[in-house]
């Protein structure tokens, strides 16, 4: 008799990359060594807007161990210029492509941010090339800079591109339905604008590079810590302008990314071009006050809110004008149009009147971080459906009631564009103010207030839907050994989602093979199929997809075996209970090791391939949308306007949970870093464009103590547009928790008069507003 497999989808499973990782045997950048390796380090700008006149590397090239000194100059014949960022597995359209906002891995001739990259020195030691850095004498003439939005988009302000006018790089609008006729008629129109402040990323491991020439070919291997290793492909090879089978790229472990690792930055282009060029191996590592003035930043958005409400809380219009800072040069400036795309979230506005506009400043460039656009929409919208609430006297859920997308509707088509696989909004708000208690919790908060206790409470509440799953496809390959393991290669690449673990449960279930004799083999352009990266949620919704297709296909022709081995017909041989067997006859049953043994054998029948495996390129036939509602508890202390997070539920709905594990360690990261954004970060500029949060000391990421324990719950609502009806989650639970975390502190503060506050929330913000309601 065949016995039965346990089923590994949906079961806790431990994950796979745990031991190497947690006991310190995994490799990253950094663990990587090659004979001869040289060291870079980076002359970068101290100025935000500078022309640069001459650079003299006699000194540096005198101190001991420096090899080289190379400028912009040095390398102009021998590399394009950086490609700008289009659209990518981030999703979204993308922006113009003019050449005038190009530049070239090491600039020539200007900068537009402090930590612009303009020379490299190449050293034996790390210490030789950080010496002889300091020994580059860099004529600067310094350039009126500006710092924020305001300034940028002044009629005086400096341009920082020709082809720019206004510093503006683009422009979105949406307008759908009669948004100007529905805010005439309006009972009330509650405006608001806010602010998604400048984040940065701060992955555990900073970026790193390892670049070596391959005498062989002629071309260049690079280690780099990175999201996306065929994307960093074939940008390199379009700068160094040689076939994309000449540049090899290796991505091992990734300690975290974020967003912050998919692009193609300078300093990977100089490592690859100079390592090519001088026959070189190369490595840098950035420090942690270079990642915060030269790795992207997130968010950075002011925007001006209007809702058109009737008296029983119906919102008839809303108005979005989203002004985003996108830095010094154009890098996935689609982000913002994922805003847009996502401005009507969870709620039933047909008359909308949205638009963005990516501004150029002196300041780092703004990409992907966590979320990627729809955080600022899900904040700008939930923040907005408290100012109606407070505006109207009515409780927030109610608010949400009268608003919501009823599940009836799904698929449903907002006016931004956007196809709405499946939802239970409602549902999920539900079971979130149940967990929390909020009943309870609200009469708890007027007796405090009646108490004149000093912690005021607070309960804020938000719904979020977003996008992900983005395309074009992702691709797999999966291999059963002639010894009955299987091995798998995705064009994915993990930074810690998991992936080993998850696509192991997938081919586990379909192929019968045990989980533990399963390999996941991915991050190596020469040997996994083409893919496009890790980022948007998209590696289950894609890429495990792509895994399911190639291990049916397996399975397939597994079966056409096993029917020749049964000597049955091949309709008559099925995959049940792990096993192959004659239907209705599960005596007669072969495991997956003894077709696989046949399958490399000699007596395969005639016009049959030898071998056992299958690639799978899956295209996703739309995007999926991930929802949950999120409920935060806060206290406030009345003397020093510190915020404690006391209590936060979140209740979530990815689909279909593969694995159970990773989905809660995905949501608990994601909980700590959208708590992050309402209460502690924030990148700070000086007018002039000077970065003021350039080290750790001055940008607070969260510690353990400033977190509760988490309460997660879930909602199931399968998507139909995959064969496992699962859905991302990488960044939801960062897009709701920020929003609930905002109308909780603002609630706590509302019977002072208080109506918004912009993140973060620290303590002399909200004392500041608490003392001027006294």
């Amino acid at each position: 008799m065949a016995t039965a497999t346990p089923r590994l989808m949906g079961a806790e499973v431990k994950r796979k990359e745990d031991p190497r990782l947690v006991t310190g045997t995994s490799a990253y950048v950094g663990d990587v060594t090659v004979p001869g390796l040289h060291y870079v380090v980076f002359v970068r700008s101290p100025h935000a807007h500078a022309r640069v006149r001459k650079i003299d590397t006699k000194a540096a090239l005198k101190r001991p161990g420096v090899v080289r000194v190379v400028t912009g100059e040095d390398l102009r014949a021998h590399v394009q210029q950086l490609p700008l960022g289009g659209p990518s597995a981030e999703g979204g359209g993308g922006a113009k492509t003019e050449a005038g906002r190009k530049h070239f891995p090491l600039s020539i001739g200007r900068v537009r941010h402090v930590g612009e990259p303009v020379a490299a020195v190449i050293a034996t030691s790390e210490a030789a090339a950080v010496d002889g850095a300091q020994e580059v004498v860099v004529d600067w003439d310094p350039l009126p800079a500006v710092g924020d939005l305001a300034s940028a988009m002044a009629r005086s302000a400096p341009k920082l591109h020709e082809d720019a006018p206004g510093n503006v790089e683009h422009t979105t609008e949406i307008k759908q339905g009669d948004p100007d006729a529905a805010f005439k008629k309006a009972n009330k129109v509650v405006k608001q604008r806010m602010i998604s402040q400048r984040l940065s990323g701060i992955p555990m491991e900073p970026r790193a590079t390892l670049a070596a020439p391959d005498p062989a070919t002629g071309g260049v291997t690079v280690w780099a810590s990175h999201q996306a290793p065929h994307v960093l492909r074939n940008d390199l090879a379009t700068v160094l302008g040689v076939p994309q089978n000449l540049v090899r790229v290796i991505a091992p472990e990734v300690g975290g990314g974020f967003g912050v690792k998919f692009g193609t930055y300078p300093e990977d282009a100089t490592l690859a071009a100079c390592a090519r060029l001088y026959k070189l191996p190369l490595r840098w590592t950035e420090t942690r006050i270079e990642h915060m003035v030269a790795t992207t930043h997130g968010r950075a958005q002011v925007t001006d809110l209007e809702a058109a409400v009737e008296a029983d809380g119906t919102i008839t219009a809303v108005r979005m004008h989203v002004m985003a800072d996108i830095g010094a040069y154009p890098i996935f400036t689609f982000i913002p149009d994922l805003t847009l795309m996502m401005g009507v979230g969870v709620y039933k506005f047909t008359n909308v009147d949205l638009k963005s506009t990516c501004v150029f400043t002196n300041s780092t460039p703004v990409a992907a971080y966590r979320g990627a656009g729809r955080p600022e929409a899900a904040y700008y919208l939930e923040r907005l459906i408290d100012v109606v609430a407070q505006e109207l006297g009515k409780k927030p859920e109610e608010i949400r009631r009268k608003n919501f997308i009823p599940p009836s509707a799904f698929p449903y088509a907002t006016p931004t564009g956007q196809r709405y696989d499946s939802g239970e909004y409602d549902r999920a708000l539900t079971k979130a103010l149940e967990i929390a208690g909020v009943e309870k919790l609200r009469g708890d908060q007027q007796s405090r207030v009646s108490r004149r206790d000093r912690p005021l409470l607070g309960i804020g509440m938000a719904c979020y839907v977003e996008m992900c799953g983005f395309g074009p496809f992702e691709s797999a390959v999966v291999r059963v050994e002639p010894g009955g393991d299987v091995t798998a290669f995705t064009g994915t690449s993990a930074h810690g989602q998991g992936h080993e673990t998850t696509f192991a449960q997938i081919i586990a279930d379909h192929l019968g093979v045990p989980f533990d004799k399963i390999v996941v083999r991915h991050g190596d352009t020469l040997n996994t199929p083409m893919g496009n990266g890790t980022g948007g949620s998209r590696s289950l919704v894609v890429g495990g997809s792509a895994i399911l297709g190639a291990a049916l296909k397996v399975q397939a022709k597994a079966r056409r075996i096993a029917a020749t081995m049964l000597e049955a017909a091949a309709d008559d041989v099925v995959y049940a209970e792990g096993r192959y067997q004659v239907k209705g006859v599960p005596a007669k049953a072969l495991t997956i090791a003894a077709i696989a043994a046949k399958a490399y054998g000699d007596a395969l029948p005639e016009g049959m391939e030898h071998g056992l495996e299958a690639t799978e390129f899956f295209r996703p036939p739309q995007l999926v949308y991930p929802f949950g509602a999120h409920v935060a508890v806060v206290e406030i202390d009345r003397e020093t306007g510190r915020v404690s997070v006391r209590d936060f539920v979140s209740v979530d709905d990815c689909g279909v949970r593969i694995s159970p594990t990773l989905v809660a360690g995905q949501v608990h990261g994601g909980l700590a870093q959208g708590i992050a954004q309402a209460l502690l970060e924030e990148v700070v500029y000086s007018a002039d464009g000077q970065l003021v949060t350039g080290s750790l000391m001055d940008y607070a990421v969260p510690h353990s103590e400033d977190l509760p324990l988490f309460k997660t719950d879930q909602t199931v609502t399968p998507t139909p547009f995959n064969p496992m009806g699962a859905k991302g989650i990488g960044e939801a639970a960062t897009i709701g928790s920020t929003p609930a975390v905002v109308n909780a502190v603002v609630d706590a503060l509302k019977t002072f008069g208080v109506k918004h506050l912009d993140m973060p929330l620290k303590p002399e913000r909200v004392w500041t507003a608490l003392k001027g309601t006294r």
